[in-house]
């Protein structure tokens, strides 16, 4: 199947898959009309016209099988704890639709139709981010999802500063509750839109995190009179790792026309600590397994995970396209690859604050009274140790559920879940780094950094100022995470020095 949604142009993409589907569901309707012909023959169909799960041996009264749809979403909403994000909740409606889309659901027009005029008044369905075993789909996710469709459950208000009944949602768009109809609540509840929506979310924005962090690398190694030898690219040509090669490259980059490595050419110091010269061999690692990643996640989302599936020719089959292993290890393997970006940038972080060549110990002039960055490193470490605890594998486990019928699952909404965490921690901690670089930077005035380090610094001093005494130094972590997370440190120093890689 050919991708049309990717992670490169994720919300570009999708807005333009909406806006072709609102006047095309051709294969939306196709796939109904074979759904509906094979409703004429008595054979059993699993979920169809028989019971779900460990239920699949029961046969359905024709006349009772829009309440079994219905039956199944009010069954299935169940999750717990906590609500995603309205970023990712949308993310998830609009996969589920463009899945749906691709005509082998056998979803009816009028609740495909319902989910797009949900989307198209960015009506933003409350949904529970616990009770998915990531096995027969996000089952009960997806179910919380759906809700609004029949006009039960809970939408975020139109500010998104909480939850209100789906109902009213729909009354204040001029909307009314669809019914649904045979497959209907099947095809909406059987899929991997969670674990997908979270992958994509967290790997779509680490396409330029691993450029931010390469350049908050070469800030540190500029502030701590580092070594530009070790990025040598006739060093890493001999070891050729994808990622390897771009992030010694970015940092040869970063550091051109540097009088701060021109100054100490001569100092005589032999090696750098391992945080500075490895660089390019653990950056790059992260990169290339957040790169496989993400190749299995943009797979995924032009992926159909719904069960059965409904072909051209009208066989509709049973299978297992709806567990999530492939996107539960590949989430588990981004987490650790992001919580290694975190861990040595927190190293670099102790570095600039132990005082050598010639920076002040805890980057203030007058310490004693005050505490200078002390503090801020004890942020970092504790992330860093909590991304420890959220690398353990979800995907290693397997609880049965649905009587033994589902008897070995993902786990893979738990991935997802870790893997949101871990992106929000990397960032702190990148943050903290970005702070505390471009504080020892200053100690190196006039002597100018390399170009690009420049333009970094350049952009960290718009968002926070010089410490010359304590301060409340956690609203200023927070700016520079605000750098990270809307991209503005990478940009600006990109919009002088060209794309990096």
């Amino acid at each position: 199947m050919l991708a049309c949604i990717s992670l490169n142009n994720l919300d570009a993409d999708l807005d333009r898959r909406m806006h072709e589907l609102r006047t095309d569901a051709t294969a939306v309707a196709e796939s109904r009309r074979r759904v509906e012909r094979a409703l004429t023959d008595d054979a059993p169909i699993y979920g169809i016209n028989t019971g779900f799960g460990a239920l699949a041996d029961k046969r359905i009264d024709p006349a009772r099988l829009a309440e079994l749809q219905r039956n199944l979403l009010l069954s299935h909403a169940c999750g717990t704890g906590e609500p995603l994000n309205v970023e990712i909740s949308r993310l998830m409606l609009r996969l589920k639709i463009h899945a749906l889309s691709l005509g082998y659901s056998g979803i009816s027009e009028p609740v495909f139709r319902q989910l797009l005029a949900l989307d198209e008044r960015r009506i933003v369905p409350w949904i529970p981010s616990r009770g998915s075993v990531g096995a027969s789909g996000d089952l009960a996710p997806l179910a919380h999802m759906s809700l609004p469709l029949i006009g039960a459950g809970q939408c975020w208000k139109p500010d998104f500063s909480g939850p209100e009944p789906a109902a009213v949602a729909l009354e204040r768009a001029g909307m009314r509750p669809v019914e649904l109809a045979a497959k209907d609540g099947l095809a909406l509840i059987n899929g991997t839109q969670l674990m997908a929506a979270c992958g994509a979310f967290v790997l779509s924005r680490c396409i330029r995190l691993v450029a931010a962090t390469d350049i908050l690398g070469a800030m540190s190694l500029e502030a701590l009179q580092g070594s530009a030898r070790p990025f040598d690219e006739r060093i890493h040509q001999l070891r050729p790792h994808p990622g390897q090669l771009k992030s010694a490259a970015n940092v040869r980059r970063l550091l051109e026309h540097s009088e701060i490595l021109e100054s100490h050419r001569d100092c005589g110091k032999v090696q750098d600590p391992y945080s500075l010269r490895c660089i390019p061999q653990v950056h790059g690692a992260s990169r290339d397994a957040l790169a496989h990643a993400a190749d299995i996640v943009e797979r995924e989302l032009n992926s159909v995970t719904d069960n059965p599936l409904v072909f051209d020719n009208g066989d509709i089959v049973s299978g297992g396209n709806f567990h999530g292993q492939p996107l539960a290890l590949a989430m588990d393997y981004a987490a650790i690859a992001l919580a290694e970006l975190a861990s040595i940038s927190e190293r670099r972080t102790y570095l600039l604050l132990a005082g050598h060549d010639g920076l002040p110990a805890l980057l203030m002039a007058d310490t004693g009274i005050n505490s200078g960055f002390m503090i801020p490193q004890y942020t970092a470490a504790a992330l860093v140790s909590e991304n420890k605890v959220l690398c353990h594998p979800a995907s290693v486990d397997s609880i049965p559920t649905s009587l033994g019928q589902e008897d070995h699952v993902s786990m893979g909404s738990i991935s997802a879940l870790k893997l949101l965490s871990v992106l929000r921690n990397t960032e702190q901690v990148l943050a903290v780094e970005m702070l505390t670089a471009a504080q020892a930077l200053d100690f190196r005035a006039p002597l100018k950094p390399g170009r690009g380090v420049a333009l970094a610094h350049a952009a960290v001093r718009q968002a926070v100022g010089h410490a010359e005494e304590d301060y409340e130094v956690g609203a200023d972590i927070e700016n520079c995470a605000r750098l990270l997370r809307e991209e503005r440190l990478v940009d600006a120093v990109q919009e002088e020095l060209g794309e990096l890689d």
